[in-house]
């Protein structure tokens, strides 16, 4: 417990003078500064490389803090009770007297916002005066972190501290929601989106590829492993790396499992793990069998496609 508290201590001594930090959250690790700072805020795209009209999540321990930033709506307090904190992320609209970074938004009047899961960075939110912007761990296109050494391995030793909270339950990004208007999903993530229609008791609209960049996760290539990758492949070229969703009888040095038996839930928290893997092991191409369309199949095929803009 004294080892806790000692780097929750630190983890705040950071952030309170506007440094990053990386933070553990049951999806993947972010990449966390103060929601308020400008200074915070311009670390966070500077360390990322990340296009400054690409916006942030920011993560909040409880309503009471959120209600000093957003409007809440009936959609979002049902599916709050229902779902958060957890793998899910609200669009709603900020307040005017909002005190979040226009760095944070890239100056428009919606916000994205989620309530991490996680027990330690659940304690680090409840220690600080101010939300967190955390998007993911990583440098900006490529694929997330989801245990200290990815993030490692994405930074070396440009980030002053990392929290480490082990690995990433769900090891693939949250579900983004538009809340704005007609309830609308802008990213497929951990929470399976038939869920979220069941307690709103409607079909969402499904919006992965708007122009219009209110949430992460919207850009054309994205979550890639840095080298080339080929979705929905029977037969592999013999010079590629070859993931598979199931174990197979037969095995060869350039087979990759995401799981024994074919669960889709298993097969996203791998994912990552596998692609980073693959790139490590010196394969320079990869290819990935046809994964089922449906649950968490549907991140799954959405974090491939991207990927395979390379």
């Amino acid at each position: 417990m004294k080892s806790i508290q000692s780097n929750i201590k630190k983890a705040k001594n950071y952030l309170d003078n506007n440094h990053c930090i990386a933070v553990p959250t049951e999806t993947v690790y972010g990449l966390a500064g103060n929601a308020y700072s400008n200074d915070a805020i311009k670390k966070i795209f500077k360390l990322k490389k990340r296009p400054i009209n690409n916006p942030l999540i920011v993560h909040y321990y409880n309503l009471d803090q959120l209600e000093k930033d957003c409007d809440l709506n009936d959609n979002f307090l049902k599916l709050y009770k229902k779902f958060s904190p957890g793998p899910i992320t609200y669009i709603l609209k900020l307040k005017k007297n909002s005190k979040i970074s226009k760095f944070v938004t890239n100056n428009k009047k919606t916000l994205a916002v989620r309530f991490p899961k996680h027990n330690l960075f659940k304690i680090l939110l409840k220690s600080l005066s101010y939300p967190l912007a955390a998007p993911s761990a990583n440098l900006s296109s490529r694929l997330s972190s989801v245990k200290v050494s990815d993030v490692k391995d994405e930074f070396g030793k440009k980030i002053k501290f990392i929290l480490d909270g082990g690995k990433s339950k769900i090891g693939v990004e949250s579900t983004i929601l538009s809340l704005l208007n007609r309830p609308s999903i802008l990213r497929y993530g951990g929470l399976d989106v038939s869920k979220i229609e069941k307690v709103l008791n409607k079909k969402l609209l499904i919006n992965i590829n708007t122009k219009i960049k209110i949430s992460p996760g919207l850009f054309p290539l994205h979550y890639s492993p840095g080298i080339p990758l080929r979705i929905n492949v029977k037969i592999p070229n013999k010079d590629e790396a070859y993931v598979l969703i199931k174990k197979r009888k037969v095995h060869f040095k350039n087979y990759y499992y995401l799981t024994k038996k074919r669960n889709l839930d298993k097969a996203a928290k791998n994912l990552y793990t596998i692609l980073r893997k693959i790139k490590q092991d010196g394969f320079k191409k990869i290819a990935v069998e046809k994964i089922p369309n449906k649950g968490l199949g549907k991140t799954i095929n959405d974090r491939l496609n991207r990927a395979s803009k390379y």
